[in-house]
């Protein structure tokens, strides 16, 4: 099966997770591709793990990034999640010791894949088997703790293939042109006024709320957020450039406060060097 929307996602989003970085001791975060054939659909394969037992809990802060992830322990893979789409960070209370491994998503595919409606997943994380089952099912019974990156990968590779091979796209152009638009524009976009793909604010919100998880709006705003992120402003440019009203709030504190809503600190102390 190939991808036939008007966009292919990938091309104009890159989903980041900056919260963990490589000095934080004792903790790893890394990031590797899927099979060239999936990639349209998945953005990443991921693994967060400790390399020695670290002296307490680790808090890990998982920013907005418009994407639906799939992730499980590795050392206890019949406990098997989904995240859906989020308008605000989430944290979570790891253990001394984990290895987690994920599925990223690129924004529309996981309900494309599973005929899922992105909205019921919204601002929480479920059961896998609760959702879609089957997939819970062929992690439970393929993962263990002694496999490495390129078997983990080797697996999800054959399995997703094979699930694509039987499956069929859901191509609503006026949907992709929406997000093309958006994308383009890296969230800076009047809903109302810039989203003209021929249908009326009401259907294209209906589409969003069933492939994306939230509005075109929510949704504007985690793209335009995610964009900050990549550009990696200093503290010093972000008073002297002025950024926030680059991409579009209308003051200092407005973007401080969304930015806190996304990413769980302040920009100053995210973008700290």
């Amino acid at each position: 099966m190939s991808l036939k929307p008007a966009i292919q996602v990938r091309d104009l989003y890159i989903p980041i997770q900056p919260t963990i970085k490589q000095a934080d001791e004792g903790v790893t975060y890394q990031e590797f591709l899927p099979d060239v054939r999936l990639q349209s659909y998945i953005y990443c394969y991921w693994q967060l793990q400790t390399t020695q037992p670290l002296a307490k809990q680790f808090n890990y802060r998982v920013v907005a990034d418009g994407c639906i992830d799939i992730f499980f322990e590795l050392n206890n893979p019949e406990e098997n999640f989904v995240m859906g789409f989020c308008k605000k960070y989430t944290e979570f209370p790891l253990p001394n010791s984990f290895n987690y491994v994920g599925v990223r998503f690129l924004p529309t595919m996981f309900p494309q894949l599973f005929n899922i409606n992105a909205a019921e997943l919204s601002n929480r994380f479920e059961h896998l088997h609760a959702v879609v089952p089957h997939v819970a099912t062929f992690i439970k019974h393929n993962f263990n703790p002694s496999l490495h990156i390129q078997a983990i990968q080797t697996k999800f590779d054959s399995y997703f293939l094979q699930l694509l091979a039987n499956n069929s796209f859901n191509a609503d152009v006026r949907l992709y042109e929406a997000i093309h638009i958006i994308l383009k524009n890296f969230g800076i976009v009047d809903v109302e006024k810039d989203l003209d793909t021929g249908i009326s604010s009401r259907q294209l919100r209906r589409l969003f709320e069933f492939y994306i998880g939230d509005t075109p709006k929510t949704f504007s705003k985690v793209v335009r957020f995610q964009h900050i992120l990549r550009a990696k402003p200093s503290v010093q440019s972000l008073k002297q450039n002025k950024l926030f009203f680059d991409t579009g709030y209308y003051d200092q504190a407005h973007f401080i406060k969304e930015f806190k809503t996304f990413y769980g600190v302040t920009p100053s102390i995210a973008f700290k060097r």
